[in-house]
């Protein structure tokens, strides 16, 4: 199937009260993996491309730094891998920019070929936000792309967003958003965080996604609301990267029990990275130790010392500069490359397909509908947003 807007799937989670989880790719391989653990579940599948996950997936390892013209080039990279392995599979797929941090990186990511952009206001004033947002959504909506706002602070970090402490949303601000803007879904903040140190025992205040949801109802508006930072930094996984001398400390992820709460309460798309970088490192490592020749390997040996360098992080992207060719282009060269994607795919697939089971989404691919971004476009110009 082509690529298909945001909307139809959010439209499909309100109508039939399943949760969808939209998880972050940063390699073709990733990619490929998240499709077709979907496929297997008969779930649709938002893949998402954080900001600077584009500059990464351009070429540029400080993705920290990186440009908007790596950004180009990373969002056209990750696109085409979508394309390809979307093409092929009987599901409908969301290609989502995550935390786009100005009009330009959406406009980049839009012209790159997502379906569907986020941009992080959050950071200013309310009407401030209002008018980056509204900006946003007059350019992509014309293109049949839907548009994802935030309103509320996350603690945590997670590549450029950071916050000391939180500042939860206020259920009639949100509403307000909503109307002033015309996005298709908000990103709120109630008590989730960025990043795998979330702090123990965390409580989501369930109380704004209904007082959202309700006022939303009472006024027939359409949004969707979305939970960020809900990785659930599953404890196994910690424990085996640590047993294999990595050094993490601290991590704590949002239980899957109240995210499942959540989901009843009105959340309709669920955000998920951490659990996916923490699998596929794991994977690694112990590839390396039960295979130790790999360890001086050509190709992959680079991989094994920045592991070792690095033992306290765990985000892909850090060990991965030695394949970026693997890593941007899909390029497999030798049998010791082919054994690190093995390593990414089987992590992205353990991850997601547990999370596709308990938010609910398995089997509900065909209830989507299939729609086209001219076709979004002429829905959106109707309905004048």
């Amino acid at each position: 199937m082509s690529l298909i807007p945001l909307r139809p799937l959010l439209e499909a989670s309100m109508k039939y009260g399943f949760g969808q989880g939209a998880f972050n790719v940063n390699a073709v391989a990733q990619a490929k993996a998240a499709i077709e653990v979907h496929e297997m579940f008969r779930s649709a599948a938002i893949l998402q491309g954080a900001d600077l996950a584009n500059g990464f997936m351009g070429g540029n390892t400080d993705f920290i730094h990186a440009t908007l013209e790596d950004k180009k080039i990373g969002a056209r990279n990750i696109a085409g891998a979508v394309k390809k392995y979307a093409q092929t599979a009987a599901i409908p797929v969301v290609l989502h920019l995550d935390h786009g941090r100005d009009f330009d990186s959406c406009v980049a990511a839009i012209e790159g070929g997502y379906t569907s952009v986020m941009i992080d206001g959050s950071f200013l004033p309310f009407d401030e936000n209002v008018e980056l947002t509204r900006e946003v959504v007059k350019y992509a909506h014309a293109r049949g792309v839907s548009v994802e706002g935030e309103l509320g602070v996350l603690a945590g970090v997670e590549d450029h967003v950071f916050a000391a402490s939180s500042t939860y949303t206020n259920p009639l601000s949100a509403v307000e958003f909503f109307q002033k803007t015309g996005v298709d879904a908000l990103a709120i903040s109630y008590g989730t965080m960025h990043g795998a140190s979330k702090g123990k025992n965390v409580k989501l205040r369930k109380e704004i996604p209904v007082a959202i949801r309700e006022c939303m109802n009472h006024l027939g508006i359409f949004g969707a609301l979305v939970s960020h930072g809900s990785s659930t930094v599953p404890g196994y996984i910690v424990d085996e990267i640590n047993a294999l001398g990595g050094e993490l400390a601290d991590t704590h992820g949002i239980s899957i029990e109240q995210l499942k709460a959540a989901i009843r309460c009105g959340i309709n798309k669920i955000n998920v990275d951490t659990d996916i970088r923490l699998a596929v490192t794991r994977n690694m490592k112990e590839l390396f130790a039960a295979r130790p020749k790999l360890r001086t390997s050509p190709s992959v040996g680079g991989i094994y010392e920045l592991l070792e360098k690095k033992k306290d992080q765990f985000d892909p992207r850090v060990f991965l500069p030695p394949i970026m060719d693997t890593v941007m282009y899909g390029v497999v060269e030798d049998e010791d490359r082919a054994a690190i994607v093995d390593c990414i795919e089987r992590g992205v697939k353990e991850v997601v397909g547990t999370l596709i089971v308990e938010f609910g989404s398995f089997g509900k691919a065909p209830l989507v509908e299939q729609v086209s971004l001219e076709e979004m476009a002429e829905r959106y110009r109707k309905a004048g947003i």
